[in-house]
């Protein structure tokens, strides 16, 4: 059975970028192999091209090449080896965590599993995160948080633009939580949101239609330092994200769709 799978051109959602920067040479270069090795264009064990051949290719140095294999091994997806040459590792040494790995899967085609298990690592945090806001959020983030789940009711939304709503409000849920390692779910946070509203029809046409209901439910829990109340909001709403995840690919016709992107 073919794979069923989106493609999602260009990053997720760029709101946590000031404004676009023009791409260095590293950068381009790091974004076209992580891609590739995310493609399967160099697999995993193979030898990367030497550096003649990639220098030639990109038009860049070989230090600017010596720099882009320190990226990808940081990011756990190569390793070199003397006299051999630089090798692809096995994907569980890749950190998943890493944003640009996740954006590349993205541009690769995402699958069903792949997204599925965005939310299963979305439900072993954010509930937690949840019950930790209730008991240290200060007013003001409460307000603040009230006020991102009231942004959601509000009219006109498209997909893209209640997507981006919905990442505000958790992004200010894992801020308010005081816990740094929190914070760093935010790329795994939004590539899960960006796949599920990306496959959907319009809220009003899709059973988005309560989702500021849902998230306001989250906020009263938390304003009444109820953590468990808090917990079981959060999870509620992961666990629906997740469902609307399956039904979209249960009802996919193609094998393939490609959806294009818009950056924010």
């Amino acid at each position: 059975m073919a794979r069923r799978s989106i493609v999602l051109r260009n990053r997720p959602l760029e709101t946590r970028k000031a404004g676009r920067r023009t791409r260095t040479s590293h950068a381009h270069v790091v974004d076209e192999l992580g891609k590739g090795i995310v493609a399967g264009i160099y697999p995993v064990g193979t030898i990367l091209p030497g550096d003649g051949e990639l220098a030639q290719r990109f038009k860049v140095s070989r230090t600017v090449l010596r720099e882009t294999m320190k990226t990808l091994a940081a990011k756990g997806m190569v390793v070199a080896k003397a006299r051999v040459g630089t090798r692809v590792t096995e994907k569980n040494f890749w950190n998943m965590f890493d944003t640009e790995i996740i954006s590349w899967h993205f541009a690769n085609g995402v699958s069903e599993e792949f997204l599925l298990q965005l939310y299963d690592i979305r439900l072993a945090f954010e509930p937690f995160a949840a019950g930790l806001v209730a008991e240290r959020a200060n007013p003001a983030e409460i307000e603040l948080l009230r006020g991102l789940a009231l942004d959601m009711a509000a009219s006109g939304h498209t997909s893209e633009s209640l997507a981006l709503a919905d990442l505000r409000f958790h992004l200010a849920v894992s801020e308010a939580s005081h816990n740094p390692f929190m914070r760093t779910l935010g790329g795994l946070i939004e590539a899960a949101l960006v796949g599920m509203f990306r496959m959907s029809t319009p809220p009003s046409q899709s059973g988005f239609a309560n989702i500021a209901e849902t998230h306001m439910r989250i906020v009263d829990a938390i304003a009444a330092g109820n953590s468990a109340a808090a917990r079981k909001a959060m999870e509620d709403v992961i666990v629906d994200g997740r469902e609307h995840v399956h039904e979209a690919f249960s009802a996919l016709a193609e094998p393939i769709i490609s959806l294009p992107i818009s950056s924010f």
